[in-house]
C-alpha cells in the first residue's frame, strides 16, 4: 500500500482503541467462536486495506473476460451465417436480436434478482433462504419458458414480432426459424446464464467463468459443423447456440447438485414459489430487466428505420440490415470489457464508500475510469484501423455494402475512447447507493438520446449535410448519443465529487 493510501486510512478510520468495550464485544472476548464468527471476513476487509492498483487488477480479470465470453455468442454465429448465407444470414439475425434481447432481459429478470436476494441472505448467514431463493428462481425460469414456448407456438405472435423487427419478406422465414428454435430452448438460457451468477454468490468466480466458457466453446464447434459442415444455415445456427447453452446450464446444475461443498444447494424442496420471495426477485431484476427491454425496444425502432430509409437507398432494406447488424454486434462486444471493469470496481467503491474511507473512493473511480479509458483507446484504434477486414470477417463480400459497413463502423464508434468514462462513472452511482442517477446516466446514452436522434437526424441531418442522406443519419446518431451522454455524465461527476470534497472535510473537522 502506498505512502498516500496509509495516510487516508488513518485519517478516515476512527480510532477505537480507547474506546471501552460494549458488551456485545465484551461477549466475543469471552466467546472466541462468536468474535471469529462475527468479524466481517478478511476477504471482504482487505477492500479497504489493499494496494487499490492490485485489488482493481485482481477483481476486473475474471469479470472483463467473463463479459467478452458472455457477448461473444452473438458475433459467433454472425461470422458463420454470415460465411454461409451472405447478407441474407446477417439480416436474419439482425431481426431476430431484438427478441434475442428480450429473452436476455427476462433471464435477467428472474437471474439477477434472484442472485441479489441470495448474496443478501448469505451475508446474513441464513443459508436456508438463499437456497430458497435459487430454488425459486429455477420455477420462475420453468414458468417463463413455458409462456415463451406458448408465444413460439402462435403463428399470429411470432408475425407480430417479425412485423415489429420489420422483416421484409425474403428475410421473414428465416428469422421466424431463427427466433422459434431459440424460444424452445429458453430454459437452457435462462439457467446457463442467469443461474450461472449464483456461482460467483457462491465465492467460485473462476467456476462461474468456466461454466460460460464451456458453452461458448461448445457454441463455436456446434456452428461450424451445423453451419459450415453440414450447410444447415439459420438451423445450424440457431441449435449451435442452443447447443452451447445447454453445455452451460448442465455445468450449472451439476456445481448445485453433484458438487461437494458447496455454500448452496439446489433442493427440490426449495422449488416451491413462495409469494414473498418471488416478488422480492422480480423486484430486484426489475431495473436489469427494464434496461435490457428498453434496448429491444431500441433495436426494433433502428430496424425499422433501417428498412424504411434503406429501401431509399442504392443498398436496399435487406443489406442495411445486415450492414446495421454487423455494427451494432461489434458495439456490443467494445463494450463488453469495459462493463466488466465497472462491475468489477463496484464492491470496492461500495465498501469504501459505506466505510467512509474518500480518499480510497475517489482512487478506486479514477483509476477504473483510467484502466477502462486504456482499453477503449486500444479498440478505437483497431476499428479505425482494421474495419475493412473486421468487416470481411462478417462474409460481407459485396464491395459497395463492405466499404459502406466500414465507414459506417468508424463513424459508429467515433467517439469510443470517451465511453469508459461514462459507462464507469454512471456505474460509480449505482455502487454508492444512489441508483436513481444511475439508471438515468446508464439510460442516456443508449435510450434517453440514441431514441430521439434515431427518430429526428434522417430527417434534419441530410437539410444541413446535402452529402448524407437519411441511412447515413443512422449512423451519425450514435457519436451524438454518445458525446450527450458523456458530457452528462461529467456534470454528474463533477457535482459528486464537490460533495466527497464536503464529506471528507466534515470527517477531517470532526476527527472522525
Amino acid at each position: 500500500m502506498s505512502n498516500d493510501e496509509s495516510k487516508s486510512h488513518t485519517t478516515e478510520t476512527p480510532d477505537s482503541s480507547s474506546a471501552p468495550a460494549s458488551a456485545p464485544e465484551a461477549r466475543d472476548a469471552a466467546d472466541p467462536a462468536a468474535s471469529a464468527a462475527a468479524a466481517p471476513s478478511a476477504r471482504v476487509t482487505r477492500m479497504g486495506t489493499e494496494s487499490i492498483p492490485r485489488l482493481i487488477t485482481e477483481f476486473a480479470i475474471p469479470s472483463v473476460v467473463g463479459m467478452v465470453v458472455n457477448g461473444s455468442y452473438n458475433i459467433i454465429d454472425s461470422v458463420f451465417l454470415g460465411h454461409a448465407m451472405g447478407e441474407m444470414g446477417l439480416s436474419a439475425v439482425t431481426v431476430a436480436t431484438p427478441a434475442m434481447i428480450v429473452f436476455m432481459a427476462l433471464s435477467m429478470l428472474v437471474g439477477t434478482g434472484g442472485n441479489a436476494l441470495a448474496a443478501l441472505r448469505l451475508g446474513e448467514g441464513n443459508r436456508d433462504a438463499a437456497e430458497r431463493a435459487l430454488g425459486n428462481v429455477i420455477t420462475l425460469s420453468l414458468v417463463l419458458w413455458a409462456l415463451v414456448v406458448v408465444l413460439a407456438l402462435d403463428p399470429a405472435a411470432i408475425d407480430a414480432v417479425l412485423t415489429l423487427s420489420s422483416a421484409t419478406d425474403d428475410v421473414r422465414p428465416y428469422a421466424r426459424t431463427f427466433i422459434q428454435i431459440l424460444c424452445y430452448g429458453f430454459i437452457l438460457q435462462c439457467i446457463g446464464m442467469g443461474v450461472n451468477n449464483f456461482i460467483r454468490t457462491a465465492g467460485a468466480p473462476n467456476r462461474a467463468l468456466g461454466t460460460m466458457a464451456i458453452g461458448l466453446v461448445a457454441a463455436t464447434a456446434f456452428n461450424y459443423w451445423f453451419v459450415i459442415l453440414l450447410g444447415w444455415g439459420v438451423t445450424g445456427s440457431a441449435l449451435a447456440t442452443l447447443a452451447g447453452q445447454a453445455c452451460s446450464c448442465g455445468a450449472v446444475l451439476w456445481y448445485f447438485l453433484l458438487t461437494k461443498g458447496v455454500p448452496l444447494r439446489l433442493r427440490v424442496s426449495c422449488l416451491r414459489p413462495a409469494r414473498r420471495v418471488v416478488g422480492t426477485i422480480l423486484a430486484f431484476g426489475f431495473p436489469g430487466f427494464a434496461l435490457q427491454a428498453g434496448a429491444a425496444l431500441v433495436n426494433f425502432l433502428i430496424n425499422y428505420q433501417l428498412v424504411k430509409y434503406g429501401a431509399l437507398s442504392p443498398l436496399g432494406a435487406e443489406d442495411a440490415l445486415a450492414s446495421i447488424g454487423v455494427v451494432q454486434r461489434i458495439g456490443m462486444f467494445t463494450i463488453m470489457p469495459i462493463v466488466g471493469v465497472s462491475i468489477s470496481i463496484q464492491p470496492l467503491l461500495g465498501y469504501n464508500y459505506g466505510a467512509r474511507k474518500i480518499g480510497r473512493v475517489r482512487t478506486t473511480l479514477w483509476l477504473g475510469i483510467a484502466g477502462a479509458t486504456v482499453m477503449c483507446v486500444a479498440e478505437w484504434a483497431v476499428v479505425m484501423l482494421l474495419a475493412g477486414p473486421i468487416v470481411a470477417a462478417f462474409g460481407i463480400s459485396h464491395d459497395g455494402l463492405a466499404d459502406f459497413t466500414a465507414f459506417a463502423l468508424r463513424i459508429w464508434l467515433l467517439l469510443l475512447p470517451f465511453i469508459g468514462f461514462q459507462i464507469v462513472g454512471s456505474n460509480y452511482f449505482q455502487a454508492t447507493g444512489q441508483p436513481a442517477k444511475a439508471i438515468f446516466l446508464t439510460l442516456t446514452r443508449q435510450i434517453i438520446f440514441l431514441v430521439p436522434l434515431v427518430m429526428l437526424l434522417p430527417d434534419v441531418l441530410p437539410s444541413v449535410v446535402p452529402a448524407l442522406d437519411g441511412l447515413d443519419a443512422l449512423y451519425v446518431a450514435a457519436p451524438v448519443s454518445d458525446f450527450l451522454a458523456i458530457f452528462t455524465v461529467g456534470v454528474f461527476l463533477a457535482w459528486e465529487m464537490r460533495r466527497l470534497r464536503r464529506m471528507r472535510a466534515t470527517r477531517t473537522e470532526t476527527g472522525a
